[in-house]
């Protein structure tokens, strides 16, 4: 990838992770890199953290990527596009990590065709474990959909999805790392309240957390046979479900997820 220079609009906590990602990955070296930010102390950061070539300037780092990841706040598009847009290389790949931002409306910003690719990542990009989703408009090669699926595999894993996913997408792993950390955080709570150091209980609950997210993924079983494995008859683990079930744990997720979809479909209006 070091033929290429990947150029990040934004550096907030998203675009760092990606960052971070691709650089530790070794899929391109700091000096292929390159980020704009509104804040100077933003700027500074990503140049000390990373070691790349940022600044306060869209237009600059716009005009000279061959990868531009539009990495602000949805509701900065109708902003920062109208900037940048006739300084974009002919034929940049353009790729959104925004939710509730449509391939059609971010065309329609552009005012001329663009190779785009609509993604969502989630944060755990920063130790290389996102998962991300990606979704490419009608302009965009296959060879250029696999150079976008590198990238995200160098900090993660990705999938290409239809567009009337992303919403779904937003709710199950772009937004969840924020569920999983409540559920860390509620575990140690309690391992706490039993005299286990604070420290330790979360250890203890990110570890159990990754444990069985690896046993879902690698065994390729269903994850209720695998919490019938744990669950012996009249024993600890199944005393524990119980309490689960008798206050809604399964709806609470549920019901949350997809609030979070909702939003990202009223964002998308």
């Amino acid at each position: 990838m070091n033929n290429k220079i990947i150029g990040f609009i934004g550096g907030g906590n998203m675009a760092s992770a990606i960052i971070g990602g691709i650089i530790s990955s070794g899929l391109a070296d700091p000096d292929h890199v390159i980020a704009a930010d509104k804040f100077e102390e933003a700027v500074a950061r990503l140049k000390e953290t990373f070691g790349i070539q940022a600044s306060t300037s869209n237009v600059e780092i716009s005009s000279n990527a061959d990868i531009l990841f539009l990495a602000v706040k949805p509701n900065m598009f109708a902003t920062v596009i109208p900037e940048i847009r006739d300084y974009i290389k002919k034929d940049a790949l353009i790729i959104s990590i925004a939710a509730g931002q449509t391939i059609e409306k971010i065309e329609s910003l552009f005012e001329k065709e663009i190779k785009l690719v609509r993604t969502m990542p989630n944060t755990p990009a920063l130790v290389g474990a996102s998962m991300s989703a990606l979704c490419p408009n009608k302009n965009v090669t296959a060879e250029e959909l696999a150079i976008a699926e590198q990238i995200f595999n160098s900090f993660g894993k990705c999938e290409v999805v239809s567009e009337s996913l992303m919403d779904a997408v937003v709710g199950v792993s772009g937004s969840s790392p924020a569920y999983v950390y409540m559920f860390i955080e509620a575990m140690a709570d309690a391992a706490v309240c039993d005299g286990m150091p604070r420290a330790q209980a979360y250890k203890f609950a990110a570890q159990s957390v990754l444990g069985a997210a690896k046993m879902v993924l690698e065994t390729g079983k269903h994850p209720g046979e695998l919490k019938d494995a744990v669950c012996s008859p009249g024993g600890t683990t199944i005393e524990a479900v119980a309490e689960l079930e008798k206050n809604g744990f399964r709806d609470c997720v549920i019901s949350a997820q997809r609030a979070c979809v909702l939003k990202s479909k009223d964002m998308s209006k």
